[in-house]
């Protein structure tokens, strides 16, 4: 498995009049491992859609390894970008392997049937997000869980070069959360897998992720390691809320605790510094 570059050049994207980001640069380099954060509303499950080509940019572009998403035809671009979603829906009775088993749509002929080296790849995938023991499970009969692991594994049947993780943690408990990020940051350390995530858990972000970026007001506002995107002034400003920055005491790394308004009703209303070191 080796990971995908991702650029985005000037990217400009609206609902209709509703403008959700301004000129957006970002890079992330084969390989990287990034978090994505802001407040409800700011962007973060757009820019993920506007990677996987489900959403089109209104002005600028796209590339995966230097070629413009849009020049790329869907089942291609399915088997080199995946994306794991808070929960996905299973219409029907699958089991596990079956439902794993979609993954392989895009590399399957329209008259063909599963090929060994779909079988090998869909083995590999429930073997990489340690979900071999549910194979015959059925989805809907599996905890949350687990059943985000299938999701997992799903995404890397596809064998991706780009995975793309929208809330995925968002309805987990710790113990899940933590293994769930565990198995991504191996695949990204072990693998090469390119790894962007939007996440709300500013902490869990900071544990497991090499690079942040902050989207704020349709703009990237902060963009580095926990230390220089966590930081309290811009951080009341984006999410208008009063918190404490401190270190993390074993992991060297910043982790934010919140703090009770003091008065009923108080919000934090000043602007961040829009400026962003690029990378």
């Amino acid at each position: 498995m080796r990971g995908a570059s991702l650029t985005l050049e000037t990217v400009r994207f609206s609902y209709g009049a509703k403008p959700v980001l301004e000129g957006l640069d970002l890079h992330v380099p084969a390989g990287g491992m990034v978090a994505l954060l802001g407040p409800n509303g700011s962007g973060k499950s757009t820019l993920l859609n506007l990677v996987t080509g489900v959403l089109r940019p209104r002005a600028g572009r796209v590339r995966i390894d230097s070629v413009d998403l849009a020049a790329i035809p869907p089942r291609v671009r399915a088997r080199r970008i995946a994306m794991v979603p808070q929960m996905l829906s299973v219409p029907f009775a699958f089991t596990v392997r079956e439902w794993v088993s979609l993954g392989r749509t895009p590399y399957l002929s329209p008259l063909g049937g599963e090929r060994a080296e779909d079988k090998e790849a869909v083995a590999r995938a429930m073997q990489q997000a340690q979900v071999e023991d549910l194979a015959e499970r059925l989805v809907g009969e599996i905890s949350g869980g687990e059943r985000q692991r299938a999701a997992l594994a799903l995404a890397l049947a596809q064998q991706p070069a780009l995975l793309l993780l929208d809330e995925a943690t968002a309805h987990l408990d710790v113990h899940h959360q933590m293994a769930l990020l565990a198995l991504v940051r191996h695949l990204n350390r072990e693998e090469g897998l390119t790894v962007l995530a939007a996440i709300h858990d500013l902490n869990l972000a900071a544990l497991w992720f090499d690079r942040l970026l902050l989207l704020h007001d349709r703009h990237l506002v902060a963009d580095g390691p926990s230390a220089e995107v966590l930081r309290p002034e811009l951080l009341e400003s984006v999410f208008r809320s009063r918190v404490s920055v401190l270190q993390h005491p074993t992991e060297g790394v910043s982790i934010v605790a919140l703090q009770k308004p003091v008065a009923s009703g108080e919000e934090v209303t000043r602007r961040p510094d829009e400026t962003v070191a690029r990378r």
